[in-house]
Protein backbone atom coordinates (compact mmCIF):
# COMPACT_ATOMS: atom_id res chain seq x y z
CA UNK A 1 0.00 0.00 0.00
CA UNK A 2 1.49 3.11 -0.98
CA UNK A 3 0.16 6.55 1.31
CA UNK A 4 0.79 10.15 -1.01
CA UNK A 5 0.58 13.27 0.88
CA UNK A 6 -0.42 16.44 -1.50
CA UNK A 7 0.45 20.12 -0.87
CA UNK A 8 -1.18 22.26 -3.10
CA UNK A 9 -3.06 25.77 -3.42
CA UNK A 10 -6.33 26.67 -5.81
CA UNK A 11 -3.99 29.44 -6.88
CA UNK A 12 -1.05 27.00 -7.93
CA UNK A 13 -3.66 25.10 -10.35
CA UNK A 14 -2.39 21.83 -9.04
CA UNK A 15 -0.05 20.00 -7.26
CA UNK A 16 3.16 21.32 -6.23
CA UNK A 17 4.92 18.64 -3.38
CA UNK A 18 3.89 15.19 -2.74
CA UNK A 19 5.60 11.75 -3.21
CA UNK A 20 4.83 9.86 -6.01
CA UNK A 21 3.13 6.42 -5.14
CA UNK A 22 5.85 3.35 -5.97
CA UNK A 23 8.88 6.19 -6.94
CA UNK A 24 9.80 8.27 -3.81
CA UNK A 25 9.32 7.25 -0.42
CA UNK A 26 6.65 8.47 1.62
CA UNK A 27 6.86 10.32 5.17
CA UNK A 28 4.46 11.06 7.83
CA UNK A 29 2.67 13.91 8.26
CA UNK A 30 5.41 15.25 5.55
CA UNK A 31 4.67 16.29 1.72
CA UNK A 32 7.50 15.58 0.89
CA UNK A 33 9.47 16.43 -2.19
CA UNK A 34 8.61 18.85 -4.83
CA UNK A 35 7.26 17.80 -8.14
CA UNK A 36 10.06 18.22 -10.97
CA UNK A 37 10.12 21.86 -11.73
CA UNK A 38 8.86 23.31 -8.68
CA UNK A 39 11.26 24.99 -6.33
CA UNK A 40 10.43 25.80 -3.07
CA UNK A 41 12.43 27.70 -0.76
CA UNK A 42 11.83 28.65 3.27
CA UNK A 43 12.16 31.91 4.31
CA UNK A 44 12.23 34.08 7.83
CA UNK A 45 9.37 36.76 8.42
CA UNK A 46 12.01 39.27 7.13
CA UNK A 47 12.09 37.50 3.95
CA UNK A 48 15.87 36.14 4.40
CA UNK A 49 15.93 32.44 2.78
CA UNK A 50 16.62 30.73 6.04
CA UNK A 51 20.52 29.03 4.86
CA UNK A 52 20.25 25.61 3.76
CA UNK A 53 16.43 26.08 2.30
CA UNK A 54 17.29 26.77 -1.14
CA UNK A 55 17.68 23.27 -3.08
CA UNK A 56 19.32 25.27 -6.42
CA UNK A 57 22.42 26.45 -4.53
CA UNK A 58 23.16 22.99 -4.06
CA UNK A 59 23.60 23.65 0.05
CA UNK A 60 21.63 21.89 2.13
CA UNK A 61 21.03 22.41 5.88
CA UNK A 62 22.38 19.04 7.71
CA UNK A 63 19.40 20.08 10.44
CA UNK A 64 15.77 20.64 10.10
CA UNK A 65 14.39 24.19 8.94
CA UNK A 66 11.65 25.70 9.62
CA UNK A 67 10.17 29.50 8.29
CA UNK A 68 7.31 30.35 5.67
CA UNK A 69 7.27 28.29 2.73
CA UNK A 70 7.84 30.30 -1.00
CA UNK A 71 7.96 29.33 -4.59
CA UNK A 72 11.41 31.38 -6.10
CA UNK A 73 10.78 30.20 -10.21
CA UNK A 74 7.43 30.18 -11.96
CA UNK A 75 5.27 26.98 -13.12
CA UNK A 76 3.10 26.13 -15.81
CA UNK A 77 0.00 26.65 -13.66
CA UNK A 78 0.44 29.34 -11.98
CA UNK A 79 -1.92 32.01 -11.21
CA UNK A 80 -1.57 35.56 -13.46
CA UNK A 81 -4.03 37.49 -11.90
CA UNK A 82 -7.63 37.93 -9.75
CA UNK A 83 -10.42 38.54 -11.85
CA UNK A 84 -11.58 42.16 -11.50
CA UNK A 85 -9.19 43.04 -9.29
CA UNK A 86 -5.13 42.59 -10.33
CA UNK A 87 -3.99 44.57 -7.09
CA UNK A 88 -5.23 41.96 -4.99
CA UNK A 89 -3.59 39.05 -6.59
CA UNK A 90 0.05 41.15 -6.54
CA UNK A 91 -0.63 42.38 -2.77
CA UNK A 92 -1.41 38.83 -1.03
CA UNK A 93 0.71 36.51 -3.25
CA UNK A 94 3.95 38.85 -5.09
CA UNK A 95 4.40 41.25 -2.64
CA UNK A 96 4.87 40.02 0.60
CA UNK A 97 8.58 38.92 -0.38
CA UNK A 98 10.13 40.25 -3.50
CA UNK A 99 10.48 37.92 -6.71
CA UNK A 100 8.90 35.47 -4.63
CA UNK A 101 5.54 33.58 -4.15
CA UNK A 102 4.59 33.40 -0.78
CA UNK A 103 2.14 30.61 0.02
CA UNK A 104 0.65 31.94 3.13
CA UNK A 105 1.85 28.67 4.71
CA UNK A 106 4.36 27.55 7.12
CA UNK A 107 6.51 24.69 6.88
CA UNK A 108 9.60 22.36 8.06
CA UNK A 109 12.04 21.14 5.65
CA UNK A 110 14.57 18.03 6.66
CA UNK A 111 17.64 17.39 5.82
CA UNK A 112 16.50 15.22 3.23
CA UNK A 113 14.62 17.35 1.36
CA UNK A 114 10.73 16.71 2.66
CA UNK A 115 8.23 19.30 3.41
CA UNK A 116 5.63 19.40 6.50
CA UNK A 117 2.72 22.32 5.71
CA UNK A 118 2.31 23.49 9.19
CA UNK A 119 -0.76 25.46 8.27
CA UNK A 120 -1.57 29.17 7.65
CA UNK A 121 1.29 31.91 9.53
CA UNK A 122 -1.36 34.69 8.97
CA UNK A 123 -4.23 33.44 10.90
CA UNK A 124 -2.55 34.75 14.32
CA UNK A 125 -4.61 34.61 17.99
CA UNK A 126 -3.67 37.68 20.28
CA UNK A 127 -3.30 35.75 23.21
CA UNK A 128 -2.86 38.74 26.45
CA UNK A 129 -0.97 40.44 24.09
CA UNK A 130 0.91 37.86 22.81
CA UNK A 131 0.58 37.11 18.99
CA UNK A 132 0.53 32.69 18.69
CA UNK A 133 -0.24 31.15 15.32
CA UNK A 134 -3.22 28.83 15.26
CA UNK A 135 -1.01 26.85 13.16
CA UNK A 136 1.47 26.53 15.74
CA UNK A 137 -0.98 25.51 18.45
CA UNK A 138 -1.79 23.16 16.44
CA UNK A 139 1.84 21.09 15.34
CA UNK A 140 2.12 20.91 19.14
CA UNK A 141 -1.24 19.50 20.02
CA UNK A 142 -0.63 16.91 17.19
CA UNK A 143 2.20 16.24 18.74
CA UNK A 144 0.54 14.06 21.21
CA UNK A 145 0.65 10.76 20.25
CA UNK A 146 -3.15 10.39 20.79
CA UNK A 147 -3.81 12.74 18.30
CA UNK A 148 -4.77 12.34 15.00
CA UNK A 149 -6.00 15.80 14.12
CA UNK A 150 -6.77 19.51 15.61
CA UNK A 151 -8.00 22.34 14.41
CA UNK A 152 -7.55 25.74 16.48
CA UNK A 153 -9.28 28.61 16.10
CA UNK A 154 -9.83 31.95 18.40
CA UNK A 155 -13.10 33.16 20.58
CA UNK A 156 -13.62 36.40 22.48
CA UNK A 157 -12.37 36.08 26.09
CA UNK A 158 -13.01 38.10 28.70
CA UNK A 159 -9.31 38.37 30.33
CA UNK A 160 -7.29 37.13 27.64
CA UNK A 161 -8.98 38.95 24.72
CA UNK A 162 -9.25 35.97 22.87
CA UNK A 163 -8.81 32.37 23.95
CA UNK A 164 -8.03 29.43 22.05
CA UNK A 165 -10.32 26.59 21.38
CA UNK A 166 -9.01 23.94 20.45
CA UNK A 167 -11.17 20.85 18.17
CA UNK A 168 -9.28 17.41 18.66
CA UNK A 169 -9.50 14.06 17.37
CA UNK A 170 -8.26 11.57 18.87
CA UNK A 171 -6.79 8.09 17.63
CA UNK A 172 -9.44 5.05 18.07
CA UNK A 173 -8.00 3.36 20.42
CA UNK A 174 -7.76 6.55 22.98
CA UNK A 175 -10.32 6.25 25.32
CA UNK A 176 -12.62 8.84 26.49
CA UNK A 177 -13.54 7.47 29.37
CA UNK A 178 -11.77 10.19 31.24
CA UNK A 179 -12.01 12.92 28.90
CA UNK A 180 -10.44 15.34 31.77
CA UNK A 181 -6.67 13.11 31.80
CA UNK A 182 -6.93 13.54 27.68
CA UNK A 183 -6.99 16.89 28.30
CA UNK A 184 -4.33 17.54 30.57
CA UNK A 185 -2.40 15.42 28.56
CA UNK A 186 -2.73 17.89 25.81
CA UNK A 187 -2.56 20.66 27.73
CA UNK A 188 0.86 19.29 29.07
CA UNK A 189 2.12 18.66 25.59
CA UNK A 190 1.59 22.06 24.11
CA UNK A 191 2.98 23.72 27.00
CA UNK A 192 6.24 21.91 26.94
CA UNK A 193 6.37 22.78 22.74
CA UNK A 194 5.50 26.29 23.04
CA UNK A 195 4.84 27.22 26.32
CA UNK A 196 2.45 27.60 28.93
CA UNK A 197 0.65 30.89 26.81
CA UNK A 198 -0.42 28.68 24.46
CA UNK A 199 -2.24 26.16 26.26
CA UNK A 200 -6.25 26.12 24.87
CA UNK A 201 -8.84 27.38 27.12
CA UNK A 202 -11.17 24.93 25.99
CA UNK A 203 -11.03 21.76 24.33
CA UNK A 204 -13.44 19.75 22.55
CA UNK A 205 -13.30 16.34 21.69
CA UNK A 206 -14.52 15.30 17.85
CA UNK A 207 -15.28 12.81 15.20
CA UNK A 208 -14.06 14.71 12.69
CA UNK A 209 -13.84 18.45 11.50
CA UNK A 210 -16.19 20.21 8.76
CA UNK A 211 -13.91 20.20 5.36
CA UNK A 212 -14.54 20.50 1.94
CA UNK A 213 -14.80 17.83 -0.66
CA UNK A 214 -10.86 19.09 -1.05
CA UNK A 215 -9.75 18.40 2.24
CA UNK A 216 -9.98 22.00 3.29
CA UNK A 217 -10.64 22.62 6.78
CA UNK A 218 -13.82 25.07 7.30
CA UNK A 219 -12.46 27.21 10.03
CA UNK A 220 -15.23 29.64 9.34
CA UNK A 221 -17.88 27.19 10.86
CA UNK A 222 -15.59 25.84 14.03
CA UNK A 223 -15.26 30.32 15.08
CA UNK A 224 -18.76 30.08 14.92
CA UNK A 225 -19.42 27.09 16.90
CA UNK A 226 -16.57 28.34 19.78
CA UNK A 227 -18.42 31.73 19.94
CA UNK A 228 -21.37 29.94 20.79
CA UNK A 229 -22.69 31.62 17.58
CA UNK A 230 -24.18 28.19 16.09
CA UNK A 231 -27.15 29.90 14.63
CA UNK A 232 -25.03 31.43 11.86
CA UNK A 233 -23.46 28.51 10.44
CA UNK A 234 -24.31 29.29 7.20
CA UNK A 235 -24.33 27.21 4.58
CA UNK A 236 -23.17 23.48 5.04
CA UNK A 237 -24.36 21.24 1.44
CA UNK A 238 -20.81 21.61 0.61
CA UNK A 239 -18.97 20.01 3.04
CA UNK A 240 -18.05 16.13 2.44
CA UNK A 241 -19.79 15.21 5.59
CA UNK A 242 -22.21 17.87 6.67
CA UNK A 243 -23.13 15.73 9.90
CA UNK A 244 -20.16 16.07 11.01
CA UNK A 245 -21.20 20.53 12.27
CA UNK A 246 -24.62 18.58 13.48
CA UNK A 247 -22.02 16.73 16.17
CA UNK A 248 -19.64 19.51 17.06
CA UNK A 249 -22.67 21.81 17.90
CA UNK A 250 -24.21 18.99 19.61
CA UNK A 251 -21.08 18.56 21.94
CA UNK A 252 -20.24 22.75 22.34
CA UNK A 253 -24.15 23.24 23.86
CA UNK A 254 -23.27 19.89 25.98
CA UNK A 255 -20.10 20.84 27.21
Amino acid sequence: MYYVDTWWQTETGGCMISNLAGVTPHKPAHATLPLPGIQPIVVDENGQVVAGSDAASGVLSTETVRGNLCIKFPWPSILRTTYGDRDRCRLNYFATYENLYFTGDGCFRDPDGNYRITGRVDDVLNVSGHRIGTAEVENAINRHTGVVESAVVGYPHDVKGQGIYAFVILASDQSLDDPELARQDILQTVSRVIGAIAKPDQIQFVRGLPKTRSGKIMRRILRKVAENETEQIGDTTTLLDPIVVDEIIQGRLSS
